[in-house]
């Protein structure tokens, strides 16, 4: 299994940016997918997270200014990303958890992370 995530830039502060994650290979299912972020000299926190179900989860700082969504024919997940600050000036990177066949048990991949720089 590989993630390929795309979508960072450079963008002002207010813009906007899209980030997509797609799995490819051995995938029988996918549970939770999840956007991490890494600023310099900070640790990783979780930014926005998807249940199997839909139901979305967010870090309070994104709250309202970012969506995640998936699409499950795919294997992709996306973090829509607006109202962009220079806070959010990271290395963003998708985590899933995938079940490579029927019957074995979901392991964790990530993707190999995709900066995003917001510009003041």
């Amino acid at each position: 299994v590989q993630l390929q995530a795309s979508g960072g830039g450079l963008v002002q502060a207010g813009g906007s940016l899209r980030l997509s994650c797609a799995a490819s290979g051995s995938i029988f299912g996918i549970n939770a997918m999840r956007w991490y972020r890494q600023a310099p000299g900070k640790q990783r926190e979780l930014v926005a997270a998807i249940l199997g179900g839909g139901t979305p989860n967010y870090a309070d700082s994104v709250k309202g200014r970012f969506t995640i969504s998936r699409d499950n024919a795919k294997s992709t997940v996306y973090l829509q990303m607006n109202s962009l600050k220079p806070g959010d000036t990271a290395v963003y990177y998708c985590n899933l958890d995938i079940q490579s066949r029927r019957w074995a048990p979901f392991n964790d991949y990530w993707g190999q992370g995709t900066l995003v720089t917001v510009s003041s």
